[in-house]
């Protein structure tokens, strides 16, 4: 399986995340759904066609703000459980911007699903803004927004969440989490004793002959 590994450096912080976003948000203007778009594909870990496609009705709100989405991909559906305040923030734009379950989650200006190229732009024109311009960082610019999925993806498996649960919620495998993101499963370097292994590992007598 060839998976393209993501390292550690080329992610977003929580803060840089929020500050992004924070950017869309004041900038959207008459796109008012890309700033939605954005948070659902940084806090919930959608790929971005996911989040395009959905509709009000793959949301389901349950009791003390909790709530669940249905997403797709490639035919195949999963559920993925919805956090407090999230779950609140759709209930509310759901609410704000007078949608029906039939209706797209995020519809575009005309019509059809939220412009990708609409929201690329603003996208990068919210890094160029945001990010610092150092060594580390400018040659960065033009991440695509999936590096929003990324991001969740790797803190949510920093909080300690199993692998499986965050792959069943990725709609992948944990052996796929384990080859993007390798810097979230190592682990210290221990000495071995290979003395010790050498004799543990060594065939008895009896068994040599």
């Amino acid at each position: 399986m060839s998976v393209e590994v993501m390292d550690e450096e080329w992610l977003l912080s929580e803060e840089q995340v929020r500050a992004l976003l924070g950017w869309v948000r004041g900038q959207a203007g008459a796109h008012r759904s890309v700033y939605p778009f954005m948070r659902m594909v940084a806090e919930q870990a959608l790929r971005p066609s996911e989040a395009r496609a959905l509709r009000v009705s793959d949301v389901m709100f349950l009791e003390r703000d909790l709530g669940k989405l249905a997403a797709r991909n490639n035919g195949m559906a999963r559920e993925i459980p919805l956090q407090p305040q999230v779950s609140v923030f759709l209930r509310e734009w759901i609410s704000e911007s007078g949608l029906h379950d039939a209706d797209l989650l995020f519809p575009g200006m005309r019509g059809g699903p939220v412009s990708a190229s609409v929201c690329q732009q603003m996208w990068r024109q919210a890094q160029e803004v945001v990010l610092p311009r150092d060594a580390l960082y400018s040659w960065r610019l033009g991440e695509p927004i999936s590096i929003l999925r990324d991001s969740c993806l790797v803190k949510w498996l920093r909080m300690g969440t199993s692998a499986v649960t965050v792959a069943e919620w990725a709609g992948v495998t944990p052996s796929w989490l384990a080859l993007r993101y390798p810097h979230c499963f190592r682990t210290e370097k221990v000495e071995i004793d290979w003395g010790h292994l050498a004799e543990a590992m060594a065939l008895s007598d009896a068994l040599k002959s």
